[in-house]
């Protein structure tokens, strides 16, 4: 228990808008998985973030149980690690109000994820979409996060949630932790196989550009196969094969081969048999995953009774550092 005591505190989160993607997985909750021996983990499925987009409520009731067995069935150890459903904790909730009245305009409409949603939903530019980073701010300040693991892409929150914690404490003393954002050593940054200018996202408009952890073996095969690359038809590493090396950077992580390993093997061979190879080794790297996915889907109760032990804990971490705040603002506890 002493070396637990000592551990640094991990926090992140993953909204459950429709399955995780390859991208997801590659880039962020494999490396959750790695953390959970070294880190006191506390990891949040962001259900009150997707709201800030329109959703249909039975679909986003099934994305929620669905997310929550996917994370499990990607190594997430509810015995190692906190892993709770935001809405089910209210402070959440009552953190983003409190964030929000130390939070400047200003800051906020500088964010880049603020214009470039709202370039997306137009007819959607709704205020939480633009207090959305305060919300996130709470999420990470709760826990006392130590580190926050994040993508290259995210770096700007963590900057505004450090920025509202020292203002905060500045008012009313050492109320939060200062969090350090890092970006975990084997993320792997995976692009959309159809614009490999840009992040694989569960929203790209052609379908074959995202790869879900729950695609049929043959889904998988015909997107890697689709995959766009260069005229170059020579399997190596460069700058301006945007779509090679992005098919390069997913079959390193999946096979743990390094590129020049990757460039030797297949030397002298073309796009499409890399294609196929970069397509099999995938789903190979997936199949227990969603061999596990399956078993769990079937027992409701069993994710239930996880996620609602792990609901009271977050609650009751939470709601210390609430009150904490509230205290230092002077409001009657």
């Amino acid at each position: 228990m002493e070396n637990e005591k000592k551990k640094e505190i991990v926090f992140s989160a993953i909204q459950p808008s429709g399955t995780i993607t390859l991208g997801n997985y590659l880039g962020a909750v494999r490396n959750w998985v790695k953390m959970q021996d070294e880190y006191s983990c506390i990891y949040a499925l962001a259900d009150l973030h997707t709201i800030t987009v329109r959703q249909e409520p039975a679909q986003m009731r099934k994305n929620i149980i669905d997310a929550y067995a996917s994370i499990m069935a990607c190594g997430i150890d509810v015995e190692k690690s906190l892993f709770f459903i935001q809405s089910h904790v209210k402070s959440h909730a009552e953190m983003a109000w409190i964030l929000n009245c130390y939070t400047q305009f200003g800051e906020l409409s500088r964010m880049t994820q603020f214009k470039d949603k709202s370039a997306k939903h137009a007819d959607n530019i709704n205020a939480g979409l633009f207090t959305y980073p305060v919300l996130m701010a709470g999420d990470i300040l709760l826990y006392q996060a130590d580190k926050v693991p994040v993508g290259a892409d995210q770096k700007q929150h963590i900057e505004i949630t450090c920025d509202i914690a020292r203002r905060f404490n500045g008012l009313y003393g050492n109320v939060f932790k200062i969090p350090e954002g890092f970006i975990p050593k084997n993320g792997a940054r995976v692009m959309s196989l159809q614009d490999p200018t840009r992040k694989m996202s569960k929203s790209d408009e052609n379908a074959n550009g995202c790869v879900h952890i729950l695609d049929t073996p043959e889904t998988i095969m015909r997107k890697f196969k689709r995959a766009i690359t260069d005229s170059e038809a020579h399997v190596h590493y460069a700058e301006g094969k945007d779509g090679i090396n992005n098919l390069m950077s997913i079959y390193s992580a999946v096979t743990g081969l390094s590129y020049e390993q990757i460039e030797k093997d297949f030397e002298g061979k073309g796009y499409g048999d890399f294609k196929t190879a970069v397509g099999e080794a995938v789903v190979e790297h997936l199949r227990p995953i969603q061999e596990r996915y399956n078993q769990l889907v079937k027992d409701k109760g069993y994710i239930e009774e996880c996620y609602r032990k792990a609901d009271e804990i977050a609650l009751k971490i939470s709601s210390r550092t609430v009150n904490k705040a509230m205290k230092k603002i002077g409001f009657v506890i």
